[in-house]
C-alpha cells in the first residue's frame, strides 16, 4: 500500500488551488485530482516534482502529463458517472486514475509494451481498475465501441477517422492535433451524426504513434 502523508496531501491541495487559479472551473475534476496520489508515479528521489504543475519523464520517451493539461482535457470531456471512456495512451496511468475518480468506465490502450506491462500491474495495486489494452491506439478499440467520451493523450498529425467513427451520438473526443512539437487542442462532439469542432490553445504532447498517428522513426 502506498503512503499518502499530511505533507503530500497538503502539496496536492496547493496544486489544486493553482489549477483553479489557471482557469479550471469544474469542481468534480479538481476534487478528482485532489484524490489521486500523483507522487506514487514518481521514484522516491523525485518526489519533490510530483506536485509541481509540469510534465515529467517516465521513461520510454514518454511523460506523465502536466496536471493542468490533465485537468484541461478532463474538463473538456464533461465526464458523467457511468460514461464509457476510451483513453488513447495509458502512459503512466495518472490520467486514467483521474477519469476513474469521476466514476467513468475506462478503457485504456497503450502502444508501448513496457509501459503497458508496468501500468497494468501498478494501477490495480493502487485500487484503480480500468480495462487495459495493448496495441495501436490510433485505431481506437472497435470491439468495445461506441464510447461516450474519447481522450487522446499524445499529439496526432490528424484526427484519426477510427476515433470519430467509434464516438457515440452526443459523444465527445478531446485530442491534440498538430506537428511533433506543438498541437492545438480540439474538442469534437458528434451531433446528429455530424462533427462539431472547437479549438483551444496550444499544447505540447509526445507523438501519437501508430497507423493513423506518427510512424516510428
Amino acid at each position: 500500500m502506498y503512503e499518502d502523508n499530511y505533507r503530500q496531501r497538503g502539496l496536492r491541495q496547493k496544486l489544486v488551488k493553482k489549477l483553479a487559479e489557471k482557469g479550471i472551473k469544474d469542481e468534480a475534476v479538481l476534487a478528482a485530482i485532489n484524490r489521486v496520489p500523483r507522487h506514487v508515479f514518481f521514484e522516491n528521489a523525485l518526489l519533490d516534482h510530483a506536485y509541481q504543475d509540469k510534465a515529467f519523464p517516465i521513461g520510454e520517451g514518454q511523460t506523465i502529463s502536466q496536471p493542468y493539461t490533465v485537468a484541461f482535457q478532463t474538463e473538456k470531456l464533461d465526464i458523467k458517472p457511468g460514461d464509457k471512456v476510451l483513453e488513447i495512451g495509458t502512459g503512466s496511468g495518472y490520467q486514467a486514475c483521474v477519469l476513474l475518480e469521476l466514476k467513468a468506465k475506462v478503457y485504456t490502450i497503450e502502444y508501448n509494451r513496457k509501459l503497458y506491462d508496468t501500468v497494468r500491474e501498478m494501477l490495480p495495486s493502487l485500487g484503480y481498475k480500468p480495462y487495459f489494452f495493448y496495441g495501436d491506439g490510433s485505431k481506437g478499440l472497435p470491439q468495445k465501441a461506441p464510447f461516450n467520451k474519447i481522450i487522446v493523450t499524445a499529439g496526432a498529425p490528424v484526427v484519426p477517422t477510427a476515433l470519430t467513427e467509434q464516438l457515440a451520438e452526443d459523444g465527445i473526443l478531446v485530442i491534440p492535433v498538430g506537428d511533433r512539437e506543438k498541437q492545438v487542442m480540439l474538442r469534437i462532439q458528434k451531433k446528429n451524426g455530424k462533427l462539431i469542432k472547437e479549438e483551444y490553445a496550444n499544447f505540447a504532447f509526445v507523438p501519437l504513434l501508430g497507423e493513423q498517428g506518427w510512424k516510428e522513426k
